[in-house]
């Protein structure tokens, strides 16, 4: 992670200065900030005694100090740990996201280069190569494995000499255990294998990854490093991708001749990178910036639309989650997952992000796309539900939001790392809006932007909700619930419902409590089941006894996101 300065954070906060200047003054204190190097990044020093001196540290490095003749100091050191935490947190989140695409980049380029490969002896040199230049080993080789001879061989080697070749090519059985068994691993316990001369003295730990073939073991990518713990689980991931890539270029060289391997394993290799990439950035993604493939995308590419964005989110997942083991939730998730995605592609949408037991999905035509979508999501779930509770399992619950308006897709990020961005207020309003369903105790809801751009209104059930002021938002969003999805029992008692709820609603925002109550209990005794009704009818009753919060215009004001 990208080391954090005192000196960046005073660069990049342009209000900071501004700040000071009139903390100081309003306080009657003089304040100096130095650097690690005790620097002078604000303030002076000259002509002043100052009393009081604090440090800030980041991760157990001093990175400033604050000096000060008066106690209040600590204020100003409040808000630099503030804004160096918040810094330290987008560099090293930066970081982590660098480091993903650049181990994409690595896989790209090295299928790129197997594919140019004409002989074994190439692809062990490309390999290990790649090994060595994607991993911090000082030193590493390729062994290949002749299962049918029981010879092994070393056609590549790098970095210093910490390994014999001769030895490690007449140690078959203890290959066989450690490097050519199947399996990868880090293995700091390397005792045996310094008895027996295969690596140097000064040798303290090995990641290995078997090269796999169809089904048996061709032979594997050893690296050997100088310091304990040298190697991580990143590490040995990656290795593993490499091997994996590796390993297929090995079967083919063994299986074909020279010009049609060279040709296939270069289509092969294109179409499995792009094909992974396609399940990450979704081809509607691509097509709406113009291009046909992933590869044709550029930094900075971007289009700006009018689009329905979804959300929804199991409710109470965490209860759920808790009845679970870690291999059961994720197969849970994964279930609701592949039952629901497909019915998104089916109305014209696309899924721009999994969210754990959350989906993001965008409608990029018509908002009407996603109301069907949502209601036929509504059914499946229930469809999901009898087959839950014929397996002695809980129902599940699913709350859906929507929100329609203007965002930009594109390409962000730097030439070393590309993101597929979505940037817009059209989402986070979406998110909010799936959240009141827990509010308002119903399985869907729209904001009324999305509600006018239904061409026919009139084919589904709607009712308003009334106004929201989400939290952070300074408009007063219109919601409407939509109960098309629900059980036919119950959408049926709803709609005889309609003109009461709807006369009770527009009392209700009028801060006619009273004649509100009297309408929503007609709604209540009707349907016991009408949740959302039970909201408003609680309400009102509160505020006929305490009274409507100060300055209340009919508007929910929501307290959380």
């Amino acid at each position: 992670m990208a080391k954090v300065s005192i000196k960046a954070l005073f660069g990049r906060n342009e209000p900071l200065i501004p700040w000071l200047d009139d903390w100081c003054v309003q306080n009657q204190a003089s304040i100096c900030i130095t650097d690690a190097s005790d620097r002078i990044v604000y303030g002076s020093k000259e002509f002043q005694d100052f009393k009081h001196t604090v440090p800030i540290d980041f991760e157990n490095t001093k990175l400033a100090t604050v000096y000060g003749n008066s106690e209040l100091i600590h204020q100003v050191v409040g808000v630099l740990g503030m804004l160096i935490s918040k810094e330290g947190e987008k560099r090293k989140l930066g970081a982590e996201v660098l480091y993903l695409y650049q181990e994409l980049n690595i896989i790209y380029t090295f299928a790129e280069n197997l594919g140019e490969a004409i002989s074994l002896e190439a692809i062990a040199e490309i390999t290990l190569s790649h090994s060595t230049n994607s991993i911090p080993a000082n030193a590493g080789a390729i062994v290949f494995l002749d299962e049918y001879q029981r010879k092994l061989s070393v056609p590549a080697m790098s970095g210093e000499k910490l390994i014999d070749a001769h030895i490690l090519e007449n140690n078959f059985s203890l290959l066989l255990r450690i490097g050519l068994n199947g399996q990868s691993a880090i293995i700091t316990d390397i005792t045996e294998l310094k008895e027996r001369g295969l690596i140097a003295e000064n040798v303290m730990s090995i990641i290995y990854a078997t090269l796999k073939g169809k089904d048996r073991v061709l032979g594997a990518i050893i690296l050997v490093g100088t310091h304990t713990d040298q190697f991580t689980a990143a590490h040995l991931k990656l290795l593993v991708t490499l091997a994996l890539q590796s390993s297929s270029s090995i079967e083919s060289a063994l299986l074909f001749e020279k010009n049609i391997r060279e040709i296939k394993m270069r289509e092969e290799a294109i179409l499995r990178i792009n094909e992974v990439i396609k399940k990450f950035v979704p081809n509607e993604f691509i097509s709406s910036l113009g291009k046909e493939n992933i590869t044709d995308v550029r930094l900075g590419d971007q289009i700006e639309k009018i689009v329905t964005v979804l959300f929804t989110d199991i409710r109470d997942f965490t209860t759920l989650s808790e009845r679970m083991s870690p291999e059961e939730n994720f197969r849970f998730v994964s279930s609701f997952n592949e039952v629901l995605g497909p019915i998104i592609r089916r109305h014209h949408g696309f899924i721009n992000q999994y969210l754990g037991d959350s989906i993001m999905a965008i409608f990029p035509n018509q908002p009407e796309d996603a109301l069907l979508a949502a209601i036929e999501m509504q059914r499946a779930v229930r469809q999901l539900n009898q087959i839950r509770i014929q397996n002695g399992e809980l129902p599940i619950h699913a709350g859906i939001g929507m929100h329609t308006g203007s965002l930009i897709m594109g390409i962000t990020g730097d030439e070393h790392r590309l993101d597929a961005a979505t940037i817009s207020d059209t989402v986070n309003t979406a998110a909010r809006i799936e959240s009141l369903t827990k509010y308002y105790k119903s399985p869907l809801l729209l904001s009324e932007i999305t509600f006018k751009r239904i061409p026919n209104p009139s084919k589904f059930m709607f009712r308003r909700l009334g106004k929201v002021l989400l939290k952070g938002k300074n408009n007063i969003l219109s919601v409407v619930e939509c109960m098309n999805g629900m059980e036919e029992d119950f959408a049926a008692i709803r709609k005889q419902n309609m003109s009461d709820f709807d006369m009770a609603m527009e009392l209700y925002q009028q801060g006619q409590f009273e004649h509100s109550i009297q309408f929503f209990s007609k709604v209540v005794a009707s349907d016991e089941t009408d949740h959302t009704v039970k909201v408003f009818f609680e309400k009102a009753k509160k505020y006929l006894a305490e009274g409507p919060p100060k300055n209340w215009n009919g508007a929910e004001e929501m307290i959380y996101k």
